[in-house]
């Protein structure tokens, strides 16, 4: 079956979730432009929409038309050369709301499992639950004709595990994308040995017509992000945990915060990231990885204590953060989370004593968003953490422990066999998380 073939019937599991909706816009706005091809219009395209929650699919179409409306605006020389021959649509708002009703009407929303039994490709984009995954999977090939392919968006079960439990005979392999899926470049592609090859092969021409950076991780739980993102989080709880004699568990962790953001140059701190996974989903992601790399370390007693405590994080509908162990104001964070007072304290009641315990930043610091960008950040970094290294302040301490243990988990997933590429972390630390530079690098040496 042939490219175009293979998606013209799709199913999106979990589709009004975060990364589900994403990749049902990419994956609705390359079928639609399919269909407008002339040699295409005979051929009926359909994506099915499905998720457990009506009241999450009904928003659903609300989202996509909104972004749909952002690409056409985009790509509108494009469209008026797709809309050529249709002498009615003359301004630019008339080809635009014809896109985006082409678009729209490829999408058919379902609560029911069953709408995948015709589709020939299925993107898998439900929680972290092995055994959630395996069972659906399992019902879908026990109902399905058409030898369908599944994408599972796991960014931590490893793929032969889906494989063999379902017993899917190389047809599934991992495709990670970075949240948000419509905005991030970055896809992690994992496969393992029974693979099918030319599954592969559709996945590299799949990502390349969204434009996607595709790299590849051996098939070990966690990948290389979560990999690297999750022992990243634990070496910072670990690190405000060795303050709470100089400072008080909201200053400990305001501390931390601002080293992995400000003294580090990261575009936020790691616990603000943390918030905006979801202290659930790291949980989840932290479960899946410890017995599966037999690493007992992969664990955080806090963590679990904030998810009973219902202090998640995560995102509103609206795109904006919940709060978690950070409280937020115009998403910014004005408030620490104290699990022992179950009570936020503000930052700014502690905030000078703080940062006059960490010291100055270097005088050569600058802000992420004047760094990342930059086409002299590698000179603009050398310089800052060669200040930096010279300093012998609190803040500069704990930055360079934690640019040293973040340069080392960036090499044990090297010795480990994640991946074969220490660039491979680089990069998707850069791209998946906007990192300004690389975790494997030689500011400390």
């Amino acid at each position: 079956m042939n490219y175009e073939d293979k998606l013209q019937n799709v199913s999106v599991l979990g589709a009004a979730g975060k990364m589900g909706s994403g990749i049902l816009l990419l994956t609705a706005i390359e079928m639609a432009d399919l269909q407008l091809k002339p040699e295409n219009q005979s051929k009926t395209f359909a994506l099915n929409a499905i998720d457990v929650s009506p009241a999450a699919l009904s928003g659903l179409f609300l989202y996509l038309k909104a972004q749909v409306r952002k690409i056409a605006e985009k790509k509108m020389v494009a469209l008026r050369t797709v809309y050529k021959d249709r002498k009615d649509l003359i301004e630019n708002g008339e080809i635009i709301d014809q896109y985006i009703d082409d678009v729209l009407k490829i999408v058919h929303t379902s609560t029911s499992i069953e709408s995948t039994y015709n589709s020939g490709l299925i993107f898998e984009a439900i929680i972290e639950n092995s055994d959630l995954k395996v069972k659906l999977i399992t019902q879908i090939l026990e109902n399905n004709n058409n030898d369908p392919w599944f994408f599972t968006n796991t960014s931590s079960v490893p793929i032969n595990e889906l494989d063999t439990k379902a017993n899917i005979n190389g047809k599934i392999l991992g495709f990670h994308f970075y949240n948000p899926p419509a905005v991030q470049r970055l896809v992690e592609i994992i496969a393992w040995e029974k693979t099918n090859k030319d599954l592969i092969e559709f996945a590299q021409a799949y990502a390349k017509k969204l434009r996607k950076t595709l790299v590849p991780s051996n098939d070990k739980a966690g990948f290389i992000g979560n990999g690297h993102f999750m022992r990243d989080i634990l070496f910072g709880l670990k690190q405000a945990e060795s303050l709470f004699d100089k400072m008080s568990f909201a200053e400990a962790f305001y501390a931390v915060n601002r080293i992995s953001q400000d003294f580090m140059i990261r575009p936020m701190g790691i616990f603000q990231l943390m918030d905006y996974v979801g202290q659930d989903v790291c949980q989840k992601i932290m479960i899946v990885m410890r017995p599966r790399l037999n690493e007992d370390s992969l664990h955080s007693d806090l963590i679990d204590q904030l998810n009973s405590q219902d202090v998640k994080g995560g995102q509103n509908s609206d795109g904006s953060q919940k709060a978690g162990i950070l409280f937020y104001e115009k998403g910014q964070p004005t408030a620490v989370y104290d699990p022992n007072k179950k009570d936020y304290v503000k930052i700014a009641d502690f905030k000078e004593k703080v940062d006059n315990m960490l010291g100055a930043l270097p005088s050569l610091h600058k802000p992420w968003k004047a760094v990342v960008g930059n086409k002299g950040k590698d000179q603009i970094l050398s310089d800052y953490f060669n200040e930096l290294k010279a300093m012998d302040t609190l803040g500069s301490q704990l930055t360079k422990d934690y640019v040293i243990n973040s340069k080392n988990i960036g090499l044990k997933l090297v010795t480990d066999g994640v991946t074969e590429k220490e660039d491979h972390v680089n990069t998707v630390m850069l791209m998946g998380f906007f990192h300004a530079y690389g975790p494997i690098n030689n500011y400390f040496n």
